[in-house]
């Protein structure tokens, strides 16, 4: 895996092309993160670094992570993250930033973040679910309907979709492009929308093409 970022999503807006076509985009503040630890094959068995967004006060952090952070001169920061990197990538230091300018205009990106919790949401909202007849005399307007036989099995199957919490998870959206990279104010934007609310924690990488080797 390539090195990414952390950022935060800070919503979404849209940019005009040379041609004047309107492009939805997402606008993310993206960094400054500071590598916090660099893991070698004859350290740790593997060869990364973890990086650190988010500052906070002092008082935020117990002393074993602040001790932690101590070894590369960082602030206290809320968020670690690691990426894996190859031997040949030793040019990362301890203390090192690392800011939007790792990435250009038209670069594909994967981004990961926790979508939007919706609590708990029915058959025809949560798993998409046609509903039953909407005429008078009808009882089966948005109930699940059979969830099994009685005897045999006499139970319900691991799995079976049905109502429950809605949303709230980690998710990845995959070939995301990069239509504009401010690196003075730390901001990237990217066509489209990705996981999460205004204010969430997203991790932006190099996208992961399936079958080809990172």
């Amino acid at each position: 895996m390539s090195v990414g970022i952390i950022g935060t999503k800070l919503g979404m807006t849209q940019v005009f092309d040379e041609a004047g076509v309107a492009i939805p985009v997402t606008v993310i503040q993206a960094g400054p993160c500071t590598i916090t630890q660099v893991k070698t094959k004859q350290t740790d068995g593997y060869s990364a670094i973890q990086v650190g967004y988010g500052e906070v006060k002092p008082k935020a952090l117990n002393k074993p992570l602040l001790g932690h952070l101590a070894k590369s001169s960082a602030p206290a920061l809320r968020h670690l993250q690691e990426y894996r990197i190859d031997n040949s990538e030793s040019e990362y230091t301890l203390g090192q930033q690392i800011k939007a300018d790792i990435f250009s205009a038209g670069q594909t990106v994967d981004v990961i973040g926790t979508s939007i919790g919706r609590g708990f949401a029915g058959n025809q909202k949560r798993n998409n679910f046609g509903r039953g007849p909407m005429s008078h005399g009808s009882k089966n307007h948005r109930a699940p309907g059979s969830i099994g036989a009685g005897t045999t099995p006499g139970r319900v199957y691991p799995g079976k979709r049905m109502a429950g919490r809605l949303g709230g998870t980690r998710v990845t959206i995959r070939q995301l492009t990069v239509v504009r990279v401010d690196p003075e104010r730390n901001l990237i934007l990217i066509k489209g929308s990705v996981p999460g609310k205004p204010g969430n924690l997203v991790d932006i990488v190099p996208a992961k093409v399936v079958g080809k080797k990172s």
